[in-house]
């Protein structure tokens, strides 16, 4: 509690002996004291309900990144037991919050907090310690109470999981658990600038020719490489600058090197530089991706515009779904006709780096499944 004892005031909301029998149930919900939202949808609007605020901060405020890691942490603490797939769910929630408001309402406002919490997608966390859905129902009691809640998702990411739980079932005869959550929305994403994406497509490139090189046994000079692909020097991970200019790399280091040839794929298909997202039942065609970047040189950076959406966020959900998939079958000593473990891999990867999921530089990019 005492990380948020600086937004908590001590005025309790007044009653109104006016709200009806309805309003009351749900207002009845509602310990007295402040409240704190932390909405998902990028432009969410401050209230639009009578409220006494105590603030409002979004992802321009360098301290809210820092806050909403202490939130994560208050709602999953896996060093105390065993983190339960909701607590998962929060933090997820809470380390995509794109705006906090902190305010207090009167019982007769809660009919409207509630619309506008579903608006925004928001989650509450109440003065009683406890946090909440849209409908006061809890989702977190620290104390071990009920917890009834469900936490929200928009519309098109709901829509979005369903359409790929359809998808894998129609292509590759695969079923994903009902609690496997969207990915995020149109609305709440925020992708990393195009240009960017061209930038970290070059270092992908860059890392896969020193590889490719290693695995020869002739690799190319760093140099070399560097003064191809004018972009990549400046995008260069720590990880990926140290494998590039080590001159006797483990052979593990270059199997994963070599592999970010799909990753690099999946964010030319991200800008429009390939039309389709090769099939998942072999690896991308190399050649025709390495003269595609060859070719492109800084004008990838110069001309870069990311596609639809609504297109890309549709390859992550199902590639996350598919992840799962591989991942539950290599706990069964199984295979999936038809995917390729590394593919579903790199890609899962390069979609949540341009998401910012966790907003996770390059190298600490997680794809939990």
């Amino acid at each position: 509690m005492g990380l948020f004892k600086s937004l908590f005031g001590n005025a309790s909301p007044n009653q109104d002996s006016s709200t009806s029998h309805t309003d009351l149930a749900l207002a009845e919900r509602l310990p007295a004291g402040p409240i704190n939202a932390y909405a998902t949808v990028a432009d969410a609007p401050p209230p639009d309900f009578p409220h006494r605020p105590f603030g409002m901060r979004d992802r321009s405020d360098p301290e809210l990144l820092p806050h909403l890691q202490g939130f994560g942490g208050y709602v999953f603490n896996p060093a105390q037991r065993q983190p339960r797939q909701s607590e998962w769910a929060l933090l997820n929630h809470a380390l995509r919050t794109q705006r906090h408001f902190s305010f207090e309402i009167d019982v007769t406002a809660v009919p409207a907090l509630a619309g506008w919490a579903r608006r925004t997608n928001a989650i509450l966390f109440l003065a009683d310690g406890t946090v909440r859905d849209p409908d006061l129902r809890t989702l977190f009691d620290p104390a071990g109470g009920d917890e009834d809640g469900r936490l929200p998702y928009p519309a098109d990411a709901e829509a979005r999981r369903q359409r790929s739980r359809a998808s894998a079932k129609a292509q590759f005869g695969l079923r994903s658990p009902d609690s496997l959550p969207p990915v995020i929305g149109a609305g709440e994403v925020v992708f990393r600038p195009a240009a960017e994406v061209a930038a970290r497509a070059s270092a992908l490139m860059a890392v896969a020719v020193r590889a490719e090189g290693q695995n020869e046994g002739d690799p190319l000079p760093p140099a070399l490489i560097l003064g191809r692909i004018p972009l990549a020097e400046s995008a260069l991970s720590p990880g990926e600058r140290a494998f590039l200019f080590d001159d006797a790399p483990e052979g593990q280091a270059v199997a994963n090197a070599l592999w970010r040839y799909e990753a690099l794929t999946a964010l030319l298909w991200a800008l429009g530089e390939i039309d389709a997202l090769p099939a998942l039942s072999g690896i991308c065609d190399v050649p025709h991706v390495a003269g595609l970047m060859v070719q492109r040189g800084a004008a990838l950076a110069t001309d870069a515009k990311l596609r639809d959406p609504a297109e890309i966020l549709d390859a992550l959900d199902l590639t996350f779904r598919l992840h799962w998939s591989l991942v539950d079958a290599r706990q069964k000593e199984t295979d999936i006709p038809g995917l390729v473990p590394g593919v579903i891999a790199e890609r899962h990867h390069a979609f949540n780096w341009l998401v910012r999921y966790h907003d996770a530089a390059w190298d600490d990019v997680q794809t939990p499944t």
